[in-house]
């Protein structure tokens, strides 16, 4: 029996078109060019070069430039979602047909979290949210982080379904041995148990 959704919040609950992340992106380039004095081009190469090597730009600033945390997650994530997402009645109806317990898990803050979850209407359906603070601001993947969060959520990994739009996050999950939900508009593979174009078109599982 499945007792358990572990759910990614940016690029998975919404669809990555909308401008989220675009503005997050921007805002990541702008600390880091003002911080680094560097130019806004080399920022932004540092912003991915980092997104890419250690799941988060975060971590690659802590590692490689001392930058204190807080700073950089309240600066990046201070993008007004409110003006960028709206209440969805059909995600909401999809919440309430998934049985679990479900739980956000997130490399954003848990404030990012509430505000996007409140923008689309259904913060009421999630019992816990796992931000990037949760393990000492180590970003998805991490297999240590993902299994301290089953075990604080009392459950078994093959009790739970991970979903998620990144790959490497899932692949986490599956050696794990949580059931694994890929978020994609991408060509289909068959390796995860399930695959949907977007959250909205998840069925009910058990």
């Amino acid at each position: 029996m499945i007792k358990l959704a572990v759910i990614d919040l940016d690029n998975t609950l919404y669809a990555a078109d909308n401008g989220v992340f675009a503005r997050m992106d921007q805002r990541m380039t702008t600390f880091i060019a003002d911080i680094l004095k560097v130019s806004k081009d080399e920022a932004n190469t540092l912003r991915v070069k980092y997104w890419r090597q250690y799941g988060s730009t975060l971590r690659g600033l802590m590692l490689h430039h001392a930058v204190e945390p807080e700073s950089f997650l309240h600066d990046v994530h201070d993008i007004q979602a409110h003006e960028l997402l709206q209440k969805n009645e059909r995600l909401d109806d999809v919440l309430s047909q998934l049985p679990m317990r479900k739980v956000i898990h997130t490399n954003g803050t848990s404030e990012h979290a509430e505000s996007i979850l409140c923008s689309l209407g259904i913060r009421h359906h999630f019992s816990a949210i796992y931000d990037i603070r949760f393990h000492d601001y180590l970003p998805k993947p991490c297999l240590k982080t993902l299994k301290m969060l089953f075990e604080k959520e009392g459950v078994k990994p093959e009790q739970a379904w991970v979903v998620d739009d990144m790959e490497d996050n899932l692949t986490v999950a599956e050696q794990l041995g949580a059931k694994t939900c890929w978020v994609s508009s991408a060509e289909k593979r068959q390796r995860w148990d399930k695959h949907i174009e977007s959250f909205e078109a998840w069925v009910c599982l058990n």
